[in-house]
């Protein structure tokens, strides 16, 4: 059961990114077609062509994280013994998940909140901000959880012996030095 919510969840995110993305594209590509070819640039593009950038680098800072693509300077860690390795792992994970509930889900959550409440409008779009600012607690939900389900993986790998999957290639990576 938990493992269909989680396909769902992760295939929803995907698609959510990926039209984000697709719509991003569209909408530099008008922008660049009316300034330089009808020579009257339209008053809307950049500023959802922003908007659409900080949705998708919150999502798809969460899609990286799911499929062990996150950014990560793993040189020294991949150097460490495969326990110590192990225990970093689960600390990454474990300030991932703090950040991401306390920051992303409970700031994120403050800042939308006062950001309706006060009405905040974008001023091309004419947008309210706090639509904007929902990339924030949603991104941190799924960072929460994805960071979670690693750490528990991590963990259960750590306590039963078991060498787990690494989503880069470590040996490699120490072994260009």
């Amino acid at each position: 059961m938990l493992t269909k919510i989680k396909k769902v969840l992760d295939r929803s995110l995907e698609v959510l990114v990926t039209v984000s993305m697709a719509v991003l594209v569209l909408d530099v590509v008008w922008q660049v077609f009316t300034r330089y070819v009808l020579q009257d640039p339209s008053s809307w593009t950049e500023e959802l062509a922003t908007f659409l950038m900080i949705w998708v680098g919150m999502l798809g800072a969460s899609v990286a994280l799911n499929r062990g693509a996150h950014l990560g300077i793993d040189y020294f860690v991949a150097k460490l013994p495969e326990k110590k390795r192990l225990y970093t792992v689960l600390a990454v994970f474990a300030l991932v998940a703090i950040f991401s509930l306390h920051i992303l889900i409970i700031g994120g959550i403050q800042l939308v909140s006062i950001t309706l409440r006060t009405n905040q409008v974008s001023p091309a779009l004419g947008l309210k901000m706090g639509y904007v600012y929902l990339a924030l607690p949603i991104s941190g939900f799924f960072l929460l959880f994805y960071s979670v389900e690693l750490f528990v993986e991590t963990f259960t790998a750590l306590i039963k012996g078991r060498r787990i999957e690494q989503p880069h290639d470590f040996e490699s990576t120490a072994a260009m030095d």
